[in-house]
Order: structure tokens, then sequence, then C-alpha cells
């Protein structure tokens, strides 16, 4: 298993080698296999990037992400600016039914809300706007409503979970209620884990996944 200042230099090496990213900004401390990304970076892309590279790194257990996004006057867009691009982001994004979508920009914060049927289409909505220059941050509050009868989603998760190898489905447990999935057990990951979850709400009917696989390190894995 890792130590956290191997983690810490495996964490930093994997900054400074993704493109855009100046790691001498972002602040990185390990506790546990937790990492905290801190610092400043000029744009949310790069928030998002800088968080993407912690969680590939192997050892890594979670991330606490404080980075702050901080444009320069040249790039600073005022809340009505913001919400008019976010308005033709969305009207133009062929994936995202956008008349099902309320939008609100509050310091430089765009506010998600309203209802959908699949988890694709409030990614969509997000990764649409993240893009946008001005935006600091966006929070995706739209929820989902699904209108297929859940039907042998415990079986059909776990064939897929089995089908691939990217998971060890013996360390998965799947229950489910209604139209929520809850995952518990281990993976090997934060990748796993974040796949588990995807793989989860492809099966017909899911609306929520309750994801809490915990990241651990078997020695038959290594």
């Amino acid at each position: 298993m890792k130590t956290d200042s191997k983690i810490k230099q495996d964490v930093q090496d994997e900054l400074a080698w993704q493109p855009g990213i100046d790691e001498s900004k972002i602040g990185v401390t390990v506790d546990k296999g937790v990492v905290t990304l801190s610092g400043s970076v000029d744009s949310y892309t790069k928030k998002m990037a800088a968080e993407k590279a912690a969680k590939s790194v192997h050892g890594v257990k979670a991330v606490a992400e404080d980075i702050e996004v901080v444009y320069g006057t040249s790039f600073r867009k005022n809340d009505t600016d913001i919400a008019k691009a976010a308005v033709n982001a969305l009207k133009w994004n062929m994936t995202v039914p956008d008349d099902k979508i309320m939008i609100k920009v509050e310091d430089g914060w765009v506010y998600l809300t309203g209802e959908l049927t699949w988890e694709y289409q409030k990614n969509a909505a997000k990764n649409a706007l993240q893009h946008l220059t001005g935006v600091r941050g966006v929070a995706n509050n739209i929820t989902l409503k699904s209108t297929i009868v859940p039907t042998d989603i415990k079986s059909r998760i776990t064939k897929a979970f089995e089908r691939t190898a990217d998971f060890d489905a013996n360390h998965i447990k799947v229950e489910v209620f209604g139209h929520t999935v809850k995952l518990t057990g281990t993976v090997r990951s934060i990748k796993e884990k974040n796949d588990a979850r995807w793989a989860a709400y492809n099966a017909p009917g899911v609306t929520e996944v309750k994801n809490e696989l915990k990241v651990q390190y078997y020695t038959e894995y290594a």
C-alpha cells in the first residue's frame, strides 16, 4: 500500500503532467489516502481537470477539492452575462431538454434545478455550462423521475459488473428500493467507484444511486 507521502508526490506529478494546469498554484495534502486540493486556477474547467487528475492516481481513496476559481479582469463576466450564455448553451445542446431546466446564477455560480428522465441528460446539462467563461462552479440540483417500471434491476446490474474486467462483482453488493439502487462493498480505485455508479444508472428505471462503495486495496489485486 502506498504511503501518504508517495501518494502526494504522485498527485503532484499527475497535475504537472496535465496540459494547461499550473501545478505550482495547487496545494496537495494527503491524510490516510484522502487528498485535499487547494489553491486557485483561472477557469472552472481547470478546477475539474485537477480533481480528475487526483482521482486517477492509484492509492487515492477520496478527494476533497478546495480550489478557488479566480478570473482575470479581461475574462470576468457578470451574472447576467453568464445566465444568458448558459441559456444559449442548453438551447443548442440536443441532449438536454432545456425547457425542463431552471438556471440561477449568483456570484459566478450556476445553480440548476428541474426534473429530467435520464442521468446522462443531467450530466450533459452540467458539462454544457462548466466551460463557459466566468463560471466559478456548477451546482447540479436537477432531480430524476423515470416513467419506466423498474424490473429485475439487481440481476441486470450484477450481470453488467460480471461482464467487465473493471469490477470484481464478488466485492460489490447491490440492493434495490423502487427506483433507487444502493451499492456497498469495496472497489480498487475511485475510478472503479465512479464507473460502478454509472453502470448502475444504466439499468432501466433507476433514478438514484447511493454509492457507498469504499476504496480498498487488496493484496490479491496487487
